[in-house]
């Protein structure tokens, strides 16, 4: 047993040397390579450097293994030559979704960097025939636009063809220069821990450029943790406003991928965070078979009905953004948003998500959403949106999270629970807004905060101050608000003051006040008789 743990902890301090290291690294390249090109942008050009030599050793290490599992025990595939390796292509994009010939792989590129003159065009070529690769299989709509925002020409790389080729040749060397280990050995999950670490740091920097499209790893592991409460697997995750990803994939990492039996899949609204989105995928070495990532507005434009429902659904959908809602005839009669009689605000979409979602949550499935607190109180439609989910039991539980723990905005956030096959008629009711420790600029939710929250939410017992399970029928009495401030009793943090002790301390104060008014007068006087 001792054992045991010396080895746990030794993996553990492992992995944070390992992720240490690069950060550290991640930081080096940032502070080096920034020049002219700054924040939200030059991410993106770390990043897709960065998924070019992963999907590069990616392939090299599935076509090595393939053929050394054959008795080829010498072979790689980096040293064979481009008509050598033409023969494996079309059985290669079926299993990996792309092919990339070996003159073309990240390595061999950064070889030759630091003598192409034409290092632009050359890197320009190699996108472009990794994406047309896959044109014509099915992998064709996931391969699509991948490099589309990582422009080789931009000016903001150099006002000259050389000063941009300087830039880009720096740029392979630090990326390739990253300790990224192979996949058998690397304890973390580098391309994917380098993708969140990046996120995060752009995000801390860019303001609303970047915190709109990224969750904290937190918060996101809290959601994904939610909807596996007694779940070993899943058919598949869905969020319908999905950003960058991560919310996919933490609930990837909480539950294993393995266990997620038909794939991940999202929406999203913005073109270059849908590619961002796709990228993570592949980063995080989810096959192209086990996601679909559609492009488009799901409120409106929503592309999977074919694949709903879902047994888990995560998601930090826009806060109040505009949408069409009334002004759209067709939409009082969209089976997602009928059954509640009223559309949301045009103004405020966040219950036209929450309905969105509902619909496409299966009868055994959970929903956990990061929601703006004025829905939970706010009259008019929403009331009345807020009356169907109480009355047909569709809230499980309202959960108030900290603020500040979102990059972007400051303000308390809650989530949301959604279940069709509820086991009581209760909605359990959580105060987490004190769970939090203050990092740098941020608050964040510890492990021993998410660890207290999820209990709380798995037990659904009263807890004073922090928990409280209410019945819809006192809900519907409280005109269905569902504000956690509503039913958990607030703490009284205000001193206990004694009256007689008070009393006491203020005859003290007035009796050295007379005396000090005397000792003054007595001052003057003898000032005024020597004047």
């Amino acid at each position: 047993m001792q054992l045991m743990n010396n080895n746990i902890q030794s993996s553990n301090k492992t992995k944070e040397q390992e992720r240490a290291e690069l950060h550290k690294t991640i930081w080096q390249i940032a502070n080096d390579l920034r020049g002219s090109v700054d924040g939200w942008d030059f991410k993106q050009y770390v990043l897709g450097i960065l998924f070019y030599r992963f999907i590069s050793e990616n392939l090299t290490n599935y076509i090595n293994t393939d053929e050394r599992r054959g008795g080829n025990k010498d072979f790689n595939y980096e040293n064979l030559s481009d008509k050598e390796a033409e023969y494996g292509r079309v059985e290669t994009i079926k299993e990996k979704g792309f092919y990339i010939l070996p003159s073309e792989l990240f390595a061999n590129v950064l070889k030759n960097a630091r003598q192409d003159k034409n290092l632009n065009e050359t890197l320009a070529k190699v996108f472009f025939n990794i994406e047309n690769s896959a044109k014509g299989f099915e992998s064709e709509d996931d391969l699509k636009g991948l490099f589309a925002d990582l422009d080789v020409n931009s000016p903001k790389l150099g006002n000259t063809v050389e000063e941009r080729n300087q830039k880009l040749v720096k740029l392979l060397e630090a990326i390739g220069d990253l300790k990224l280990g192979n996949y058998q050995d690397n304890t973390i999950d580098a391309f994917g821990d380098t993708y969140e670490f990046l996120m995060t740091m752009y995000a801390s920097n860019a303001g609303k450029s970047g915190g709109e499209f990224y969750t904290p790893q937190e918060v996101s592991e809290l959601l994904a943790k939610i909807t596996t409460v007694g779940k070993k697997e899943v058919n598949k995750v869905y969020d319908p406003a999905c950003g960058s990803g991560s919310l996919l994939l933490k609930f990837a990492k909480v539950l294993g991928k393995e266990n997620v039996r038909e794939g991940f899949f999202g929406q999203e609204i913005n073109l270059t965070t849908y590619n961002l989105c796709r990228i993570n995928m592949f980063l995080h070495d989810i096959n192209f078979n086990k996601f679909d990532i559609a492009l488009g507005n799901t409120l409106t434009d929503p592309k999977h009905w074919d694949d709903e429902p879902f047994d888990a659904i995560v998601s930090n959908p826009p806060y109040s953004i505009h949408w069409e809602g009334d002004s759209n005839p067709l939409l009082i009669n969209d089976p997602r948003f009928s059954p509640a009689g009223v559309l949301a605000p045009k103004s405020k979409a966040d219950l036209a998500f929450t309905m969105h979602m509902l619909s496409w949550l299966s009868t055994t499935g959970t929903a956990a959403i990061v929601e703006f607190p004025g829905v939970l109180y706010r009259g008019g439609a929403e009331q009345k949106i807020r009356k169907y989910l109480v009355e047909n039991n569709y809230i499980d539980t309202i959960i108030q999270l900290p603020p500040d723990l979102f990059f972007g905005t400051g303000i308390a956030t809650c989530v949301v629970v959604l279940k069709k096959s509820k086991r009581d008629n209760n909605i359990l009711f959580i105060d987490a807004s004190t769970e939090f420790v203050r990092e740098g600029n941020k608050n964040k939710l510890s492990e021993e905060n998410r660890k207290k929250i999820l209990d709380a939410f798995t037990k659904r017992n009263d807890i004073e101050y922090f928990t409280k399970l209410v019945n819809n029928k006192d809900i519907a009495d409280n005109e269905y608000n569902i504000s956690v401030s509503s039913y958990v009793e607030q703490r009284d943090n205000k001193e206990v003051i004694d009256i007689k002790v008070l009393n006491k301390e203020i005859e003290e104060i007035v009796k050295r006040e007379n005396i000090l008014r005397k000792e003054i007068d007595k001052i003057v006087r003898e000032l005024e008789g020597g004047s």
